[in-house]
């Protein structure tokens, strides 16, 4: 999902693609920014573009 987030993707987006509720995405964006220590869907694009995740 970090990935996906990476690329630009919408929470929206990312529910279709996975099969998944808007709401379990946010959850687990969310989660993910938590454990991560990141404020925003941004540093976390930043995360996984600065890695290489993005392709």
């Amino acid at each position: 999902m970090a990935v996906a987030v990476g690329q630009g993707r919408s929470n929206a987006e990312i529910s279709r693609a996975l099969f998944l509720s808007v709401a379990t995405v946010k959850a687990h964006v969310s989660s993910t920014l938590t454990k991560l220590d990141l404020d925003n869907r941004t540093q976390l694009a930043i995360l996984t573009h600065d890695a290489g995740l993005t392709g």
